[in-house]
């Protein structure tokens, strides 16, 4: 009798222990490199949009040269490079919004996590 009930005694034990390893919760200096890469990442994503932005900026000035050597009747040559030019920065800008977009809801699903870790109700 007294050896179940120290055996229960013991596993009751052992059960609340791991219980307790199992649910404690990453530290703040654990929260800290969380925190680090959430700020990197939208450093780098306001960057990416800066950068975006001077690229559409560039394609319009690209698009009004090129309606301009089209009315000063430029060789089909060169309006067809010029075409192939705008349409590469096109596809180059709709890559980047693309991967942007992508960075943006890694980002999100970061601070939720970060969030969750800390015991903080969602936003």
């Amino acid at each position: 009798m007294r050896t179940i009930l120290l055996r229960s005694l013991l596993l009751a034990t052992a059960i609340t222990t791991l219980c307790g390893v199992a649910t404690a919760g990453p530290k703040r200096k654990d929260l800290r490199a969380d925190r680090r890469d959430i700020r990197r990442d939208s450093r780098d994503i306001r960057h990416d949009r800066r950068d975006i932005r001077r690229d559409e900026r560039e394609r319009r000035v690209d698009v009004r040269e090129y309606r301009a050597d089209k009315r000063e009747g430029a060789s089909q040559q060169e309006l067809r490079a010029d075409r192939r030019e705008i349409k590469g920065d096109t596809r180059d800008i709709r890559k980047d919004e693309r991967d942007v977009r992508k960075d943006r809801r890694d980002r999100r699903r970061d601070v939720r996590d970060y969030r969750e870790d800390k015991h903080e109700p969602p936003r």
